[in-house]
């Protein structure tokens, strides 16, 4: 996997104090297996957290009561196996609390992400247990995304999108003080339909009728994400900005790396 090759050179080149990767499509596009959730934590991530595919591979059900740095939704039902939050403490000392939540529209009909992530501000909000804060919110609509940061904003570091596979364009800071990027995008080869081998897709969309299994495309692949710089007296941003190496899309490295 290019997250898990690329990972460790990235982590001593940049001296980066806290890594968070999306890992629910790490298993070929479906899921996340325990050797792969180790895999990346050996390699460097801090924080793996997830989405919709969280419980593709069964296995994760069981698997996910043991790690506290594997997180699904926050806003799954009561009961549900694992936690949708944590307070994580960085290289530099920091304590980080990340946020695992799912949107609604055009997703499974969970409890509302925007009260579930309001409660967890309230109960460990920036200056007041936590140093800084991270949204992963994943989600289809841009809509429901962009709703989340201005909902968010002031009170939390960050609010990174995932689930459409695709790096937007749109990274800024929010007037009060948030980052926010509607898709990191994903890591994987982009000659490709969202990741998996082009013949599938393209033939489910002419004839409506499954032929075979979707498999991960194996092309070169690009490593995409973002690199965040935080205020230590406010948590909030300082800089942000889209992180795109190797594979065909353009590279993207933030200066603020280059230039340290």
């Amino acid at each position: 996997m290019a997250a898990i090759e690329m990972l460790p050179r990235l982590r001593e080149r940049y001296r980066l104090d806290f890594v968070i990767v999306n890992g629910e499509n790490a298993a070929g596009g479906f899921g996340i297996t325990e050797q792969i959730l180790e895999e990346l934590l050996d390699a460097g991530a801090d924080v793996v957290t997830t989405g919709n595919h969280v419980w593709d591979q069964r296995e994760a059900l069981v698997f996910i009561e043991r790690y506290d740095q594997l997180l699904r939704p926050l806003n799954f039902p009561p009961g549900t196996p694992g936690k949708g939050c944590g307070l994580f403490k960085a290289r530099n000392g920091q304590e980080v609390l990340v946020i695992n939540a799912m949107g609604r529209v055009f997703m499974n009909d969970l409890d509302c992400p925007f009260r579930a992530v309001d409660s967890e501000l309230e109960a460990c909000g920036l200056a007041r247990g936590a140093d800084a804060i991270f949204l992963d919110f994943h989600a289809e609509a841009t809509s429901e995304k962009e709703a989340m940061g201005h909902f968010i904003d002031g009170r939390a570091s960050c609010m990174v999108g995932t689930h459409t596979h695709v790096p937007t364009a749109d990274h800024q800071i929010l007037d009060g003080g948030t980052a926010y990027i509607s898709d990191a995008g994903m890591c994987g080869d982009y000659n490709s339909v969202l990741g998996m081998e082009k013949e599938e897709p393209i033939s489910r969309f002419l004839s409506r009728i499954p032929s075979s299994r979707f498999g991960p495309a194996r092309g070169e692949a690009t490593v995409c994400g973002v690199a965040l710089e935080t205020d230590d007296a406010t948590g909030l941003a300082r800089r942000f900005a889209p992180v795109r190496l190797g594979g065909r899309l353009a590279r993207a490295e933030p200066e603020f790396w280059l230039s340290e």
